[in-house]
């Protein structure tokens, strides 16, 4: 019984590892050979513009996402900003054009 557990473990495990590479695989942007434009790194560009906010309304960056909103570029940013007398931190979601 131990054995068969420790195969179904071993199994489960490399399970996991093949679909987590098979997602990172896949979101690995594809650019086609002819295509001579720069590569933009929108996801860093994002986090910097949320390191800016965090700062500026005095709290800590959670997450830095892109999207897009009205067929324009965005970054979400999620900051926690400290709560007053010591209560919880509260969560500010902020959107921001990425220019």
């Amino acid at each position: 019984m131990k054995t068969l557990r420790s195969h179904f473990r071993t199994a489960t495990l490399a399970l996991c590892a093949a679909g987590l590479f098979a997602s990172q695989a896949m979101a690995t942007p594809v650019i086609a050979p002819d295509e001579g434009g720069p590569i933009v790194l929108a996801a860093s560009d994002c986090y910097a513009i949320g390191q800016q906010v965090a700062e500026q309304n005095g709290g800590t960056l959670a997450k830095a996402s892109q999207s897009t909103r009205g067929g324009q570029p965005v970054c979400v940013i999620v900051v926690l900003v400290p709560g007053k007398d010591g209560q919880r931190p509260r969560r500010s979601e902020i959107v921001v054009p990425q220019n």
